[in-house]
């Protein structure tokens, strides 16, 4: 599949390792056909963030804002309400028939520490005490739901399940 066929990305925040492939090295849109879906205060937020000026003026075209916890993609994706990381980070929930993946984004960041012990936050989550409690309902909806979960920073492919224990959570890696 080539880039230019891509129709849809959807963005969990501003930092760079989640929107870097964003823009290529000419300044153009990587995905030039491609809506890009990003929370509407994160969108305000990386408008505002002057480091992300150039990335902002490439995508601004091609944005389509959302309100957290709102259908994206009708009976496919749904955003879920995770700020706290950054000010409108999104994790998502991605549906087909019976099967669900969250992706997670930057809610957890260490597949022992971040999900052992949720109250542990790291010097990225801008407002320490709400990604505290973003994670752990997070976690705790993973594990109570069984949903399968995709977390980019967890060891490859960061594809597996959250069961919970004791005051925290163990992440359970597919094989």
């Amino acid at each position: 599949m080539e880039p230019s066929q891509d129709t849809d990305i959807f963005i969990s925040h501003l930092h760079a390792d989640h929107t870097g492939g964003l823009v290529g090295a000419d300044g153009a849109p990587a995905f030039a056909n491609a809506t890009v879906h990003l929370s509407a205060p994160e969108w305000a937020a990386m408008q505002a963030d002057a480091g992300s000026a150039t990335l902002v003026e490439a995508i601004a075209t091609q944005v389509e804002t959302f309100e957290p916890g709102a259908e994206i993609v009708p009976g496919t994706v749904t955003a879920v309400v995770d700020d706290g990381h950054t000010p409108g980070h999104s994790a998502f929930l991605v549906s087909s028939g019976e099967e669900r993946l969250l992706y997670i984004g930057d809610t957890a960041h260490h597949f022992v520490v971040s999900v052992q012990r949720p109250e542990w936050t790291i010097a990225w989550d801008q407002d320490a005490r709400l990604a505290e409690q973003r994670r752990r309902a997070l976690l705790q909806r993973a594990a109570d739901e069984g949903i399968r979960v995709y977390a980019v920073h967890f060891p490859f492919p960061g594809l597996g399940r959250i069961e919970a224990r004791g005051d925290g959570f163990t992440w359970v890696p597919e094989r």
